[in-house]
Formats: C-alpha cells, sequence, structure tokens
C-alpha cells in the first residue's frame, strides 16, 4: 500500500458505503483525511471511528462546498487528492419525473464534480500553484453506458461526470494534477438484502463487488507514479459491461 501521509485527502459523500470505504483507505494509508456528507449522525460515527475530519454540508449548495473545500485546506494544508463520490440515485417512471426532480440529482451528483475541481484550480492558479502534485478521482457509473427503465436523471448525472472528468484532464494540463474517474458496477453495501449464489455466477468475476474494490482504485490513481493515467474512465464491475446477455 502507497504512503500517503504527507497528502490532505478530500472526500465527498464520505459518511457511508463506498465514500466511508475510500475514506478508511486513505486514514490507513497515512493520509489526512477530511470528507463531508449530508448524514450528521453517519458522518460523526465515520469520523470517530476513522479519525477523519467531517464537515456536515449539502454539496448541491456551491457556496457550502467551497466553504468545506477552504476550511479543509486551512486546518490540513493544500487538498492533494480530491475524491468527487458524493451521489443520490432516484429512479422513478419516466412520465412521473419532474424536470424539477432530475435538475436535483444533477445538482448532487454533477456539478459537485465542476465546483470543487474549479475551486482546486483557481485556488492553484499561480506559478508555484500549478506546481503542486494533485489528484481529482471521480466516481461514476456503469449506468453512463448501461441504462434501465426509469433511470434518466441517474444516468444523465453519471455519463455528465464521465464526458466532465475528460474536460477537466485537459483544463488541468498545466498543473501537475491528473482527473480520472471511477465506473462500478453492482457494489454491495449492504442494501441489497442476502445475495444468492445467481447473483454472484453472472458476474465473470464469479462474486459481487465490494466498496473496497473501489477504494483501492482511488489508491492506485492517487499514486504519484501514476501521472501517465490522464482523463480516464476505469470500470470496476467484474466484467459485466463486457458480457452479451440475451434473456433466458
Amino acid at each position: 500500500m502507497n504512503d500517503f501521509k504527507d497528502k490532505c485527502v478530500f472526500v465527498t459523500g464520505g459518511a457511508h458505503g463506498i465514500g466511508r470505504n475510500i475514506v478508511e483507505a486513505f486514514r490507513k494509508a497515512g493520509a489526512r483525511v477530511a470528507f463531508c456528507d449530508l448524514d450528521r449522525m453517519q458522518g460523526e460515527a465515520a469520523a470517530r471511528d476513522t479519525g477523519a475530519a467531517f464537515y456536515p454540508a449539502d454539496v448541491a449548495d456551491a457556496a457550502a462546498l467551497r466553504g468545506v473545500f477552504d476550511a479543509v485546506c486551512e486546518r490540513f494544508g493544500e487538498i492533494g487528492i480530491l475524491v468527487n463520490n458524493a451521489g443520490i440515485s432516484e429512479f422513478s417512471p419516466l412520465a412521473d419525473t419532474a424536470a424539477e426532480q432530475f435538475d436535483r440529482i444533477l445538482a448532487v451528483n454533477l456539478r459537485p464534480v465542476f465546483v470543487t475541481a474549479q475551486h482546486m484550480a483557481a485556488r492553484r492558479n499561480t506559478p508555484e500553484g500549478k506546481r503542486l502534485y494533485g489528484r481529482i478521482i471521480n466516481i461514476a457509473s456503469t449506468r453512463w453506458l448501461q441504462s434501465e427503465p426509469g433511470s434518466e436523471a441517474y444516468a444523465a448525472s453519471k455519463g455528465g461526470i464521465v464526458a466532465l472528468t475528460h474536460a477537466l484532464a485537459l483544463s488541468f494540463s498545466e498543473y501537475n494534477v491528473t482527473v480520472n474517474c471511477i465506473s462500478p458496477g453492482w457494489i454491495d453495501n449492504g442494501n441489497f438484502g442476502e445475495l444468492t449464489e445467481r447473483d454472484r455466477r453472472q458476474h465473470p468475476s464469479g462474486r459481487v463487488g465490494v466498496p473496497g474494490d473501489i477504494a483501492r482504485a482511488c489508491l492506485f490513481l492517487a499514486d504519484p507514479a501514476n501521472d501517465f493515467i490522464d482523463g480516464q474512465n476505469l470500470v470496476i464491475d467484474g466484467g459485466m459491461t463486457k458480457k452479451m446477455i440475451y434473456v433466458e
């Protein structure tokens, strides 16, 4: 495992699930870690368990998100590793989906990726700042290229993250910052009930994913030596998006 003891990490949506595992992974690797989340109770519990700093915030509030970013930098030094993980998944029949619901999902899932990245660029927009090490890792989803009925807003938000990632990578080309994203497939956060053998067997990998699979990928992308990986979307789905599926 890489040693990140001189690095400051900021994770959005770090109170539970994949986000919490990312927080834990970087803490175990020695990093100074802060995270934000709307869930105060779970956030405080995660902070106690991991030793990370918790900032309650709604990522859809751009001013509040920038304020947390600045507070983390003031406390720990400039954020070197930014993980945009916060997101909500609300599926509903297309005919019943209001435009306001669509906008809310994009405001939580997609816009914060731009807000945090733009703020990092603005803070570093000096000759000295542009030389600072940096990694931006955005959490998308295999829903960016696969869908089910009623998933329009979620699919749009995740597809937007993939597109925004390669755009940001080019905009950060004058900085010492790489920008990549990860698209998880089926990740078992313990919210799906008991898994069946069929659930496992349908994956070419022979199992359903776990949050640690995504956290380890974040450590890999954050490695200072991996600066030639830029603008990429790393799909972690046990091979499912490569599997031809017909109705049985």
